[in-house]
C-alpha cells in the first residue's frame, strides 16, 4: 500500500490541489448567487437580462 502512494504521490497531490481549487470556486459561485450577484460579475439589477433569475 505504501508503495502505491510512493509511486503515485505526485498524481495524488496534484489531484487533491485541483479538487480544492474547484471546491473553492463552486463555494464562491454559490455565495455570490445567494448574495444576488450575477455570473458576469455585476449585479442583476443593472443587467439587461436581470429578470432571468427572478422567475419571470
Amino acid at each position: 500500500m505504501a508503495e502505491f502512494f510512493i509511486n503515485n504521490g505526485g498524481t495524488i497531490l496534484i489531484s487533491l490541489i485541483l479538487v480544492l481549487v474547484v471546491g473553492f470556486i463552486v463555494r464562491k459561485m454559490i455565495r455570490d448567487r445567494k448574495a444576488g450577484k450575477g455570473g458576469c460579475g455585476c449585479g442583476c439589477s443593472t443587467c439587461s437580462m436581470g429578470c432571468r433569475g427572478k422567475g419571470k
